[in-house]
């Protein structure tokens, strides 16, 4: 079963990962733990044998064969990290490709359950047998590309027992002869049964029906794209280059990374310390890197943290035949919500968190952003110097310098500029006194709130 921790994550939290890693069920240590055994007991092998029962000859041939060793593990004559990192990523990418690729029938289930039309026994079969059909293909593809399906379902019989087909659907499905994978053959009949519900009236026009295909086509291209997934793999040859890169490296870490004699003077074997601490730990990085390549490349198997398939099946069944079948027309009695009658109001919190509604609400990165008296006046170029803008008048008879303060405020703090402006035009020389009169107060009205703004700021 695929191993979850997202909840112990939720949080960040001091020690919060380091809980996972003792964990045993789809780690790694229960990946590479054999590995690590083997190459464990071939290095105490050749420590033993290098420093009991070889001879001062033997063992100064031995030494010279180690340092050589050595040099290929010390430098890049094997390009570990970049065949292993290329090999990983290559290989997560088509592991969540091949996730999202699953063909789910939540949107064909809902289009058939709103476009298939009739409460009698006639319109009930009918969408009963579109979504089975659906999820007779995805039985068909998986029970292909995965162990645990086909375990499941290892004859036609088996998905006949199980309710997802006929007899007599079963025999024409084997009456069909095709050297190919015949998984789309249930869809086809869907599309053939989605026609007949259009000529039956029970799907009520052709939109209806497109809508019902276009989903169909989705769903068909998903498990076409699964099949696709398990036809062709990873190069071969690549992941026999990212195996042999590892183990001959460590074959070279085998001899190359024993501990010499010190007396001898060798460079880099001032100490002896018998327990090769970075090596194991070399090794546990990067052979438990390639333990991950291997696990992710199919996730169609039977490891802790491959797909569960059959549980994706049994919930894709379940679900679909009660979104087309109980739940179509079921509907509650249309009521007036809760808050019918305020205009403004509130979602209640629970105790643990209502602390968050002291959180003031985002309404923008500039909302609360602070404003000169320069950036409010209005720039007018010089072709059109005769018609400036000014701030409204409106109010401003009996405001006072309190008012203008306050609106000033209002700008600062966020209020919307166009609403507090209003434009006015210079008059001509051929208009009358009275308009002259109305902009020399609109000109003092704007010197005043300048004032104001500066004095508060």
């Amino acid at each position: 079963m695929t191993v979850s921790y997202t909840l112990e994550v939720a949080d960040a939290h001091f020690g919060g990962f380091t809980k996972l890693l003792l964990r045993w069920k789809g780690s790694i240590y229960k990946l590479l733990y054999k590995d690590l055994l083997v190459f464990c007991g071939v290095y105490t092998f050749f420590s033993l044998f290098y420093r009991f029962f070889l001879s001062p000859k033997q063992q100064d041939l031995f030494e010279r064969i180690a340092l050589y060793c050595d040099q290929f593990t010390n430098t890049n004559f094997i390009p570990v990290l970049f065949v292993l990192g290329f090999y990983v990523t290559l290989a997560f990418n088509r592991w969540w490709g091949q996730y999202t690729s699953f063909p789910l029938p939540d949107n064909l289930m809902m289009v058939v359950s709103g476009n298939v039309h009739g409460t009698d026994e006639r319109g009930r079969l009918l969408r009963r047998t579109l979504m089975r059909y659906a999820n007779l293909s995805s039985v068909l593809i998986l029970r292909s590309i995965s162990t645990r399906v086909h375990k499941r379902f290892p004859t036609l019989e088996h998905i006949v027992e199980a309710g997802f087909m006929t007899k007599d659907e079963l025999n024409n499905f084997e009456s069909l002869h095709s050297d190919f994978n015949k998984y789309w053959m249930p869809l086809t009949w869907f599309s053939n049964l989605a026609s007949l519900a259009r000529e039956e009236g029970r799907v009520r026009d052709d939109i209806a029906l497109r809508l019902l295909m276009d989903e169909l086509n989705k769903y068909r291209g998903k498990c076409s794209l699964l099949f696709h997934y398990d036809w062709i793999s990873i190069p071969l040859v690549y992941t026999q280059v990212v195996t042999l890169a590892v183990y001959s490296f460590f074959a070279f870490c085998v001899i190359g990374r024993q501990f010499l004699n010190p007396e001898k003077g060798y460079k880099d074997h001032k100490i002896d310390m018998y327990v090769p601490v970075f090596t194991l730990l070399q090794f546990f990085f990067y052979a438990g890197w390639l333990k991950v390549g291997e696990l992710i490349i199919n996730p169609f198997g039977e490891d802790d943290d491959d797909f569960e398939t059959n549980q994706l099946i049994d919930r894709n069944i379940q679900v679909s035949m009660l979104a087309v079948d109980d739940m179509y027309q079921n509907l509650a009695p249309m009521v007036k919500d809760k808050h019918w009658a305020q205009r403004n109001f509130s979602v209640p919190y629970t105790l643990s968190t209502a602390a968050e509604t002291l959180t003031p609400a985002f309404r923008g990165s500039t909302y609360d952003m602070r404003m000169s008296a320069d950036d409010l006046e209005i720039h007018q170029s010089a072709d059109t110097a005769a018609q400036k803008q000014y701030l409204p008048q409106k109010g401003s008879q009996g405001e006072g310098m309190e008012g203008l303060l306050q609106r000033g405020k209002g700008i600062l703090r966020g209020c919307s500029l166009p609403s507090l402006l209003d434009v006015a035009s210079l008059p001509h020389e051929e208009e009358d006194e009275e308009n002259i009169i109305n902009i020399n107060h609109k000109e003092q009205e704007m010197s005043l709130l300048k004032v104001a703004v500066e004095q508060h700021y």
